[in-house]
């Protein structure tokens, strides 16, 4: 059993990456640097900007973590 309190909790920043509304590429914000999703050039030579943000990781892991022990809380 720990015997951490987890009594400092630090806020984990949540990764947003942009999903392509045609083939659903998922790429990082700094990967595309506000171009054209470079899957669907490749495959029809159109440069389409319709991106959608989602979370990295499915938003599965604990948005706390204690300072303390590192363990993911709430």
């Amino acid at each position: 059993m720990d015997s951490c309190r987890h009594a400092t909790l630090v806020l984990v920043p949540v990764e947003m990456k942009r999903r392509c509304c045609r083939c659903h590429l998922t790429v990082s914000h700094e990967e595309l640097a506000g171009s054209y999703c470079p899957e669907c050039f490749e495959e029809s030579g159109r440069r389409y900007y319709d991106f959608d943000d989602v979370e990295a990781g499915g938003g599965s892991t604990s948005p706390y973590v204690c300072e303390d022990c590192g363990a993911g809380v709430g």
